[in-house]
């Protein structure tokens, strides 16, 4: 898809991976993008980028766990922008602390809310709007944390592998409605999601480690990949790891799996590795 003059709808675009995602989407010569998060003032400031990029924004304070608020959003982008031909439902959360398995019960259901139910809203109802277009893209935000289990957050996690299994099975889609689905995954990133897997101002003790081991990815990266993913027509039903680099300097390590088959080879191949390094 040539993204120039087309509309785009990103959720979670008040920061981190969705604000960058829509200052991509500008520079690549969007036409519209509809913002969606619960951050008011984030939004503001994503919009006033990407109106001076020559976008035009629509705003909306919008909670993805309410299935009324995603369908009035989409209205207002629809009505707004003048149609719709990307979506992408990036609205995410975690945990935190305390760790599993003393996590409240409220916490549970709030990853379980936004990051699966939220993400199966918003592909539903990108559906019915895209396929008014005559077709288009959704790009699904994952996680490498779908790559294998995740001790302290297995909420996280299992969330994540919901999404990827809603995109495999959305993969016929393409050939019905002319709608292309598609996961992006990345690994550790450089945003206040960090700090939200401890108390909400650092990160938890037990993400210590491997942060001091990891070259962090910056949320340009990631928006790079999202990118990808919606500029190559080819790509329907697709996973792009877009993991942590080697070092500093290097590049992130993509990994570009194209069906269910690759996909749980790659998870297969990844668990024997990790079991040999303990």
């Amino acid at each position: 898809m040539d993204i120039k003059g087309k509309n785009a709808l990103i959720t979670g675009a008040a920061a981190g991976i969705g604000q960058a995602t829509a200052f991509a989407l500008a520079d690549a010569g969007a036409a519209g993008i509809a913002l969606a998060d619960l951050d008011e003032q984030g939004l503001k400031d994503t919009a006033k980028v990407i109106e001076q990029k020559g976008a035009k924004a629509v705003t909306g304070k919008v909670d993805v766990t309410d299935a009324a608020q995603q369908m009035k959003f989409f209205e207002k982008a629809d009505n707004e922008l003048g149609g719709l031909d990307i979506v992408h439902n990036n609205a995410g959360t975690i945990c935190g602390e305390p760790v599993w398995p003393e996590t409240s019960l409220d916490k549970i259901a709030l990853v379980v809310s936004v990051n699966l139910i939220g993400v199966m809203y918003g592909t539903r109802l990108a559906v019915d709007a895209l396929s008014r277009r005559g077709g288009g893209v959704i790009i699904n935000t994952a996680s490498t944390a779908s790559l294998g289990p995740m001790p302290a957050d297995p909420m996280y996690s299992a969330t994540k592998t919901g999404v990827v299994n809603l995109v495999h099975a959305s993969a016929g889609l393409a050939a019905s409605h002319n709608i292309r689905v598609n996961a992006i995954l990345p690994g550790m990133t450089q945003t206040q999601f960090i700090g939200r897997t401890g108390d909400g101002t650092k990160p938890a003790e037990w993400l210590g480690p491997a942060l001091a081991q990891t070259t962090m990815l910056s949320v340009e990266q990631i928006a790079e990949g999202v990118l990808t993913l919606i500029q190559d027509d080819g790509r329907a039903g697709e996973c792009l790891i877009v993991d942590n680099p080697r070092g500093d300097g290097e590049p992130p390590q993509s990994t570009r799996l194209k069906d269910p088959v690759e996909f749980y080879a790659f998870i297969a191949e990844r668990a024997k590795m990790m079991a040999a390094l303990t």
